[in-house]
């Protein structure tokens, strides 16, 4: 998933072009899908879509939605038709470790539906009721955080999908917990961090230096 702008991160090119060393962090991203994936597809925005095909020859480009769920259908519509389990990545999360990648595909081999990568939740994290009024303390014992890619059995994606009300949906997963598929958490990684603010790329050049 690259066809998002990423306003926030305030660079001149959509967030996924933007360079962190010698690579974008799309090269990035895909570069740690390789190991695990037999198709590549890339979901960019219109504008980018024959930069990112020449940037990543052996993928499928296309182009996105005006919303990130759109966006995945686009993406699934474009996938092979032997094609049985489905990785959705974010290419704003352009370190995750390969590791976590196999967690999930794993996971899907091992008779899940649908699995995501989680981390633990570091930061008291309280409800807010109204602006400057805060409500109660959560358990951050009970909560994590949910990182990508998410995997997916192909039909149960393609079916939550389907059913979707049109919108655009924080995630996948939370597609197919309304059909009331069970999603299973494996662990994930630090290294698996949403680029999302300038401050997110200082981390990201540090983490491609080293």
């Amino acid at each position: 998933m690259a066809a998002g702008a990423g306003l926030r991160l305030g660079e001149v090119v959509p967030k996924a072009f933007v360079r962190v060393g010698p690579r974008t962090l799309l090269e990035h991203a895909a570069a740690r899908l390789e190991p695990a994936v037999r198709d590549l597809v890339v979901v960019a925005p219109s504008s980018h879509v024959a930069l990112a095909q020449e940037l990543l020859s052996s993928a499928t480009v296309v182009s996105g939605g005006p919303t990130r769920q759109e966006s995945v259908s686009c993406g699934l519509a474009a996938l092979p038709a032997d094609v049985d389990l489905v990785l959705v990545h974010d290419a704003a999360r352009s370190f995750v470790p390969p590791e976590v990648v196999e967690r999930v595909v794993a996971a899907l081999r091992g008779g899940a539906d649908a699995a995501v990568p989680v981390v633990p939740v570091t930061d008291t994290i309280r409800e807010q009721q109204a602006p400057g009024v805060l409500g109660a303390t959560l358990d951050r014992t009970r909560l994590v955080a949910v990182q990508t890619p998410q995997g997916f059995l192909k039909d149960v994606l393609i079916e939550a999908h389907r059913a979707a009300q049109p919108g655009n949906a924080c995630d996948d997963a939370s597609l197919v917990e309304q059909l009331g598929v069970k999603v299973v958490g494996v662990p994930g990684s630090e290294l698996a961090f949403k680029i999302t603010r300038p401050v997110d790329l200082v981390l990201a050049r540090s983490v491609a230096a080293s």
